[in-house]
């Protein structure tokens, strides 16, 4: 079986600091044994931790459309922001990979897909991410879950870490798979886990980009 966490990120994301080798030791840890680095508009940590990591690894990417973040599973390169959701959408299917619909409906998130967004593209989603550690709002996961039920999506979830200590605070225990391929029929018969993380967390996510832009205008 794994235990999966479906949305990490690491460094290469401009709010976390999170080092590669620390999410290796963190999921160690935890017995954590499956996850997606999702990082914001890359995928170069993703693809890095694939090749070093000890448990399987999937190449994500949460990409910033127009509309908000959509997440891409399974893939290759890195996609570029600020595209139309189409396009992205497009672009995640033309590397076969899969498509996430994540933290949707938070109105706490400038960047989530809202109502009319997730209706526009619901035919072309593979899952739903019905339990995200750092989203505030407990009607905001329900209606996730409703959304995800009413359309017969499966349900994926993921503690969204920023910081090492948060991985493993939502997860779907699963049975295992080998590719994009039987990841589906998988995560069906897939169980949702997890607890809210600490509001507070979302402070380290402010100072590493506040320190990230320091550095960088330096």
């Amino acid at each position: 079986m794994f235990k999966a966490d479906f949305h990490i990120h690491s460094h290469f994301s401009g709010d976390c600091i999170t080092s590669l080798d620390q999410i290796i030791r963190t999921c160690q840890k935890k017995k954590i044994n499956c996850i997606a680095v999702t990082d914001h508009n890359e995928v170069e940590g993703a693809l890095q931790l694939k090749t070093i990591a000890p448990f399987y690894v999937i190449v994500g990417e949460e990409v910033l459309t127009t509309s908000g973040e959509i997440m891409g599973l399974f893939l290759t390169k890195k996609i570029p922001r600020d595209l139309p959701v189409d396009e992205v959408i497009k672009r995640i299917r033309d590397q076969g990979g899969l498509i996430c619909a994540q933290h949707p409906f938070d109105k706490l998130r400038s960047d989530a897909l809202q109502a009319d967004t997730m209706e526009k593209i619901k035919d072309r989603i593979d899952m739903v991410e019905i339990f995200n550690a750092r989203t505030a709002l407990k009607r905001t996961t329900e209606m996730a879950r409703e959304f995800a039920l009413s359309n017969h999506f499966p349900a994926t979830a993921g503690s969204d870490a920023h910081a090492a200590f948060e991985i493993g605070n939502a997860y779907v225990e699963m049975p295992e798979f080998t590719d994009q391929s039987d990841f589906i029929q998988a995560l069906k018969q897939g169980k949702v886990f997890g607890h809210k993380a600490n509001p507070l967390t979302r402070i380290g996510s402010i100072w590493a980009r506040i320190t990230k832009s320091k550095h960088h205008n330096n």
